[in-house]
């Protein structure tokens, strides 16, 4: 089952990222400047040459005119848009199209508890489940990792999730990798301990943790493969 996504996008060579929401990209020999919906460092994928599509982002009120959401890296495409996971997962849980979570409804999207805005609160029979969704573009020699910079906000959220969970209420994190070529998951201790052990602290609480990979086209993206996952840390 696939989620249809927009169809005008328009393929540009990436120059240059003045900073993390700015890029500057080539389009027909004309350089523009095109948001990235994406945060992250992201700098194994854009560097300058790399093969971008972008989208027109049309407002008289926008200081870009395009925004770059996604880049091959050879033939593989790429999303780096960090909005589209929630949307893709939000389409999934209607369409039943998760197979871990196949049998849950959503209740809530962004929900709040205390502190913290979780992405979805789920139920099923009386009973609630807590999930929060995370992107992974980071893949190094087939292993999907996160996070791509540091994210203490990720960190606070799975222990939240943690300590959330009641005789009651469950918790989970889901990370959709917005690539295919990924086989195995790994915190990414070396870019963020704090989050990586912080992780590996929630699942062994008690927190689900689920891992899939995508296959995205210009126009479309689809669920792939659940892969596993190690926690651990490695010398």
């Amino acid at each position: 089952m696939r989620m249809p996504l927009a169809s005008d996008l328009i393929e540009a060579t990436f120059l240059e990222r003045p900073n993390r929401f700015l890029s500057k990209v080539r389009i027909d020999g004309e350089e523009h400047l095109s948001h990235v919906p994406d945060p992250g460092r992201l700098k194994e994928l854009l560097f300058p040459g790399a093969r971008v599509l972008v989208q027109p982002k049309p407002g008289a009120e926008r200081k870009t005119k395009y925004a770059t959401v996604m880049v091959y890296s050879g033939s593989e495409l790429i999303s780096i848009n960090s909005q589209l996971p929630n949307q893709f997962i939000r389409f999934c849980l209607d369409h039943q199209g998760i197979p871990a979570l196949s049998d849950w409804s959503v209740k809530k999207q962004e929900f709040t508890l205390g502190n913290s805005r979780f992405d979805f609160l789920l139920e099923r029979n009386g009973r609630e489940k807590l999930l929060e969704v995370k992107s992974a573009t980071l893949v190094e020699d087939g292993v999907a990792r996160f996070p791509d910079a540091v994210t203490e906000r990720g960190r606070r959220h799975v222990l939240h999730l943690a300590d959330a969970i009641t005789s009651q209420r469950s918790a989970a994190v889901l990370f959709l990798v917005q690539r295919s070529d990924a086989v195995l998951f790994e915190p990414h201790w070396g870019r963020d301990p704090q989050f990586s052990g912080a992780l590996r602290t929630a699942v062994r609480m008690g927190v689900e943790l689920y891992i899939y990979t995508s296959h995205i086209q210009p126009d479309s993206i689809k669920l792939g493969q659940a892969i596993p996952f190690d926690l651990e840390q490695h010398a």
